[in-house]
């Protein structure tokens, strides 16, 4: 199980870059329309086509970046999602918070997303930078 979520090489596939495009414009649209619940209290048939935009095109960005190489759960990028899945969890919960957790949200987005690369890909658990599973002791090859 590993090795198939820990790749020595990451995983590509034809087109992969314009999906990933393709689903980060439809997620961000997806967000501008939920915002109607977040932001303005909008009647839920106004915003629900949105969160159910944002939430699919989430889940299928995360699908890829799993496939792709599971490193990014290490890394503070993968943790910044994780992170922004529980506080939608919790805004939508928790009434009174709502606005505060999804500028919250925003703003880790912001910040992760244009974040350089010691930041992004910095592993809070191995204490140091890691681009990709082939750095991951079990993936190294020993010779001797």
């Amino acid at each position: 199980m590993l090795s198939w979520l820990f790749p020595k090489q990451k995983r590509d596939f034809t087109a992969k870059r314009y999906l990933s495009i393709s689903l980060r414009t439809l997620h961000l649209f997806g967000i501008a329309g939920f915002a109607g619940f977040f932001l303005y209290d909008l009647p839920e048939e106004l915003w629900r086509p949105y969160a159910i935009l944002a939430l699919t095109t989430g889940s299928l960005m995360l699908l890829v970046e799993l496939y792709v190489d599971a490193i990014w759960l290490i890394q503070l990028r993968g943790l910044a999602v994780i992170t922004k899945i529980l506080l939608l969890f919790l805004a939508i919960n928790s009434p009174q918070l709502t606005v505060v957790l999804f500028c919250l949200i925003v703003v880790i987005s912001g910040y992760f997303s244009h974040a350089p690369g010691k930041v992004r890909y910095y592993s809070p658990f191995l204490g140091r930078v890691v681009k990709s599973s082939a750095e991951l002791s079990f993936n190294q090859s020993h010779s001797g």
